[in-house]
């Protein structure tokens, strides 16, 4: 099982989540973080760490983010790990 970021998240970028990580399964991507579902051990130190709530068990996603789960897979392959928290794209 796996962790997704959804649609809480674009636009804004919140990095809270990645220093709590101890995998490092999330990528960043230009609008939003990302998940890799194959290095996400299911810990959910993340979760609460996410000031707009876009994380998400993929069991508990709402189904009207359902293809975030497939966009998390597709795109962490195509960008960077982050590891240290950024400021946000949107002002706190």
């Amino acid at each position: 099982m796996t962790h997704v970021v959804a649609q809480p998240c674009f636009g804004c970028k919140y990095t809270d989540c990645v220093v709590v990580c101890p995998v490092e399964c999330f990528y960043e991507g230009e609008q939003m973080l990302y998940i890799h579902p194959e290095e996400c051990i299911d810990c959910e130190a993340c979760v609460p760490e996410c000031p707009v709530e876009a994380i998400f068990h993929e069991d508990n996603l709402p189904e009207e983010w359902a293809a975030f789960t497939e966009l998390n897979a597709e795109l962490c392959l195509e960008t960077p790990v982050i590891t240290e928290k950024k400021e946000p794209l949107v002002d706190d």
